[in-house]
């Protein structure tokens, strides 16, 4: 009895016992603040304000409201730079600061280009069509906002009911000589990545995609 009642033996026993209860509680009031906290999560979808973790995506090049000819205009200053640059050296650039090249009254682009590699920030209203091609360029499409319908291979000069929709954060990736077609869903900006450089966006002979005719099969534009 003397050995329950020494100080020593209680303490070495009590000790382990409050440590445990210790984080109990702490473990209990840990799960009551994520409780709380997922709570407020989804109250906030639920309300529709959920803040975005992703960095918000300039909208699309305003058509220009001085004559109703539907031309893509940027927004704010008039651009200082043209459509289409072709790289030799390191520079650091903004699309802003790049003039839109109009293809069509709902398409407009942006080129980016070195001797090997092609970006593009490709500017689709909804409803544009960009017909039926194929080219000898690897091609990466990035949707950054809006959505698009491709027709691929067979399908592209066929459209049905086969076709594939990527949409804000998809990518699509098109080998080369790969037959599609594309339609945009919604207002659009994409971002196309071409290997080498499509040398038909650079001599402006990509009369497929001005004309909206489709390109002859194997036209490697």
């Amino acid at each position: 009895m003397e050995t329950f009642l020494n100080p020593t033996f209680l303490f070495g026993i009590l000790e382990p016992m409050g440590a445990a209860l210790v984080f109990c509680a702490w473990m209990l009031w840990d799960l009551r603040r994520e409780n709380k906290a997922a709570a407020a999560r989804q109250a906030a979808v639920a309300a529709g304000s959920t803040p975005s973790p992703w960095p918000s995506v300039a909208p699309l090049p305003a058509f220009s409201s001085a004559a109703s000819t539907g031309s893509f205009t940027p927004a704010a200053a008039l651009p200082t730079l043209p459509a289409s640059l072709h790289m030799t050296d390191v520079r650091k650039l903004s699309w802003d600061d790049m003039a839109v090249e109009e293809l069509t009254p709902l398409i407009g682009r942006r080129l980016i280009y070195t001797d090997k590699q092609m970006l593009a920030h490709v500017y689709l209203k909804q409803g544009a069509l960009v017909p039926a091609h194929d080219h000898i360029n690897e091609q990466i499409t990035y949707v950054l906002s809006g959505a698009l319908r491709f027709w691929i291979g067979e399908h592209a000069d066929n459209p049905g009911d086969t076709y594939v929709d990527v949409r804000a954060g998809d990518v699509l990736v098109i080998p080369s000589m790969v037959r599609h077609r594309a339609e945009a869903l919604e207002d659009t900006l994409d971002v196309d990545i071409f290997n080498p450089p499509r040398q038909d966006w650079i001599d402006k002979s990509d009369d497929y995609l001005r004309s909206g005719t489709p390109m002859r099969n194997g036209g490697q534009g």
